[in-house]
């Protein structure tokens, strides 16, 4: 295998497994889940692969590959990444073999097209995140709703699992629809849609206001930002605990990432221009989201919150204009895809046994589960920023970028990680101290080898980042500096 073609082969191996789970019988469960869960580790390996051989010191794209696809409308299809898409690239890959391993011990209904579902999902994200050319970003970012309708309309655990597939669908589709009007109009102006070049373009300030909305309407509702993260929530309760894992964990990080990839570098006057109201959104979502969070009963409902929360601390970072505040949101964004995916998986262990996920109903955990409750409370902890977690280096640049551009806000948004401690401490404390509830739950069993070595890279991923961020921070560094070259 050439290093050239590394990236096609990471993209290519997850639809070779849905070729292989259509061609299987249904009635092979067990070869059905053994090709689903060999075909998302590869996936994975040849991930790693491309961080090891992936050049920290080269600010250019590597791993560049293209296909003429109309060359005669000079249209392309151009895949190759940066030191940004990078990690999403392993964080997509590395979830996606998580939520097949967490899958393994559901019903043998339909596990055949649930599997096909999640290695279509990951073909589909490793695309958005490597893909060169805007209008196929724009293409495969709306593919992303189809098998994930799908995963929470049908496999959803309750009764408004169809309504909140539809809203989810609905709301996302809605927003992308003027991001495709802005992209036609950035062809038919400069004849390309290769980023590339339109990193290059210098549009006038009203072209770019008018631009960056459209993309914002798109990129806003994915992320989500307030008052665009209604269908969340809904989402998150409705969908399975693997569902949930590879929606807060990678698909709210596409929002971000375009971001990244498309309104800072190609709008840069706009983004200044609209930073007060991105600034005022996010402070809105942080402080909101928080109280917002205190008074859920539904244990899916507080993290789906509070993703909204962290979300909002990582704009305030991509809107801050410098090396601090840019990183600061990458490696929140990642740390966010580990530490929310850790603890939907927590809270899946607990709906697994007991069928219920109302907060009421648990307590004094601690008596009778002791190992999980030592993982949940070091999720917990990472959730809320804890010295020595990855959310701590990304929160801590953050706040050091934003106050270069913006005190207040900086005070404003320090306050919602007050707010961030006690809602989880208070979950924490409310699930696994106190009395147990006896009436409710008679039965308990602490979690499986399964379940314990899923969760323990994810804490393992946690602690590394928090403790030595630099092996991160070294790779996407040249990027950042290439992207804050815009603003200079």
């Amino acid at each position: 295998m050439q290093l050239n073609n590394l990236l096609i082969w990471t993209s290519l191996i997850p639809l070779s497994g849905v070729i292989l789970l259509i061609l299987i019988p249904g009635s092979y469960f067990n070869l059905i889940r053994n090709v689903a869960f060999g075909t998302a580790q590869l996936t994975f390996i040849l991930s790693i692969l491309l961080w090891i051989c992936f050049d920290p010191t080269i600010s250019l794209f590597q791993f560049v590959y293209t296909i003429n696809w109309f060359p005669s409308y000079n249209i392309y299809y151009t895949i190759g990444i940066d030191g940004i898409s990078l990690f999403f690239i392993v964080l997509t890959t590395w979830l996606v073999t998580t939520c097949v391993l967490i899958s393994w011990n559901m019903t043998n209904t339909q596990i055949k097209e649930y599997l096909i579902c999640f290695l279509t999902l990951e073909f589909i994200l490793i695309q958005v995140f490597c893909v060169l050319d805007v209008l196929f970003f724009y293409i495969f970012f709306e593919s992303v709703l189809i098998p994930m309708f799908l995963i929470i309309g049908i496999w959803g655990s309750r009764q408004r699992k169809i309504r909140a597939a539809y809203q989810f669908f609905i709301y996302t589709l809605a927003g992308s629809l003027l991001m495709l009007l802005a992209i036609l109009i950035i062809y038919f102006q400069q004849g390309t849609t290769d980023i590339q070049i339109l990193w290059n373009v210098n549009f006038d300030t009203r072209t770019q206001i008018l631009l960056w909305l459209a993309f914002f309407a798109s990129l806003a509702v994915k992320i989500p930002m307030i008052p665009f993260h209604i269908w969340l929530p809904e989402a998150h309760a409705e969908a399975p605990t693997a569902g949930s894992v590879i929606l807060a964990g990678v698909l709210l990080k596409m929002g971000g990432y375009g971001f990244l990839r498309f309104s800072l570098p190609m709008f840069p006057e706009a983004s200044l221009y609209f930073a007060p109201l991105i600034y005022l959104l996010s402070i809105i979502a942080a402080v909101y989201a928080s109280l917002t969070t205190i008074r859920q009963v539904d244990l899916k409902k507080i993290i789906a919150y509070s993703s909204v929360s962290h979300m909002g601390f990582v704009t305030l970072g991509l809107f801050s204009f410098n090396l601090q505040g840019l990183e600061g949101s990458i490696i929140l964004m990642l740390s966010h895809g580990l530490v929310s995916s850790a603890l939907f998986l927590c809270v899946g262990i607990l709906y697994d046994r007991h069928k219920t996920r109302i907060l009421k109903y648990y307590g004094g955990l601690v008596q009778v589960m002791p190992i999980f409750s030592i993982l949940l409370l070091f999720f917990t902890f990472s959730n809320i920023g804890f010295p020595g977690t990855s959310s701590f280096v990304g929160e801590l640049l953050v706040l050091i970028g934003l106050f270069q551009f913006s005190a207040i806000s900086t005070f404003l948004s320090a306050f919602s990680m007050v707010l961030g401690a006690g809602y989880s401490i208070w979950l924490f404390n409310r699930v696994c101290f106190g009395s147990l509830k006896l009436q409710y739950i008679t039965s308990f069993q602490d979690i499986s080898r399964r379940e314990f070595y899923t969760l323990l890279p994810l804490g393992v991923s946690v602690l590394w980042m928090g403790i030595y961020p630099n092996v991160f921070l070294n790779e996407i560094h040249c990027s950042s500096c290439n992207l804050i070259s815009y603003f200079s």
